[in-house]
């Protein structure tokens, strides 16, 4: 069979794309996405299963059994079919040469950082631009080759990271400059012009990898610096986490901080510990001022004294 146009993905995010694109573009002849009896779908961000979405809209859906998408079945799928444009939505591996050598027009994902590609190579782009306070994101959308996040540009646009920005809302950020570009895409490709720009100027550069445990907050650290973590890892993430008094039995994970005050004298407070309790939302000293809890999961609540390392 072939199939003129695929999705790729296993998040929340896959769905929302291909909505979009039912309602605006085409309807996708293909979903593929991961068996979820068989892949520890615990490890993907957001996942979310697209079974259901694809029988309500009667689209024909393929689960790899291995995310490498290296097993026999998989194998045997992509051999025995043929696929001209397929577009990457929520799939945190590279996909295999054989399947890219597959799709005629090629397979196309999307990837950026503050700056232009090859800079901002590697993993969690989003997580690491608000993390280090970056102001800018240049989302790619761009052609796969068997490397990482490769130069190869049919498109690109630009959003502002601001100070409210959380990894979702950047997520939505990133889904609206998409839409626009998997427009465009599937336009050119079905005008037979899809054109690659493979030339830059810039830099190689990877984020690494990031890990739940990455997500531990330092209180000594400067207020910005928290603030940025916590937004950077909350909600679809694992979040951000510390323990109570030393014991790494007692982990509170926190969803949501927002810098409180610079100015107050805390002095008479440990750094990480509760100064006051109001409303349920724990105030506590940071190196440099103070941060409001808004949201965080304990076996226990928070009270006045208890310290956050």
């Amino acid at each position: 069979m072939n199939y003129k146009f695929v999705i790729i993905g296993a998040k929340d995010t896959t769905i929302t794309m291909a909505k979009y694109v039912m309602a605006h573009v085409r309807k996708p002849d293909c979903i593929i996405t991961v068996d979820e009896s068989s892949v520890n779908t615990k490890n993907i961000s957001g996942y979310a299963s697209v079974e259901q979405f694809a029988r309500d809209n009667g689209i024909e859906i393929f689960k790899v059994k291995d995310y490498s998408m290296k097993d026999e079945e998989s194998r045997m799928f992509f051999e025995s079919n043929t696929f001209e444009l397929g577009v990457s939505m929520g799939w945190q591996r590279l996909i295999p040469k054989y399947v890219l050598d597959r799709f005629s027009v090629g397979i196309f994902g999307f990837h950026g950082s503050c700056g232009y590609l090859p800079y901002g190579k590697g993993r969690s782009p989003l997580n690491w631009s608000i993390i280090k306070g970056d102001e800018r994101f240049i989302l790619n959308c761009f052609k796969y080759d068997e490397k990482a996040d490769s130069p190869n540009v049919f498109a690109k646009r630009m959003f502002q990271i601001n100070e409210f920005d959380t990894i979702r809302t950047l997520q939505y950020k990133n889904l609206l400059c998409s839409y626009e570009m998997v427009s465009e895409l599937v336009k050119c490709a079905e005008a037979g012009n899809v054109n690659i720009n493979r030339e830059s100027k810039d830099y190689e550069f990877f984020y690494e990898k990031r890990t739940p445990k990455d997500g531990k907050i330092d209180f000594k650290g400067r207020t910005r610096d928290i603030y940025n973590l916590v937004r950077g890892v909350t909600k679809p993430f694992p979040g951000a986490y510390v323990y109570v008094n030393g014991d790494e039995e007692q982990v509170v994970n926190i969803w949501s901080l927002v810098p409180f005050d610079s100015i107050m004298d805390f002095s008479a407070y440990e750094v990480g510990e509760v100064i006051e309790v109001l409303d349920g939302l724990p105030i506590v000293r940071t190196l440099d001022g103070s941060v409001l809890i808004r949201e965080y999961d304990s076996a226990e609540e928070l009270k006045v004294g208890d310290v956050l390392q």
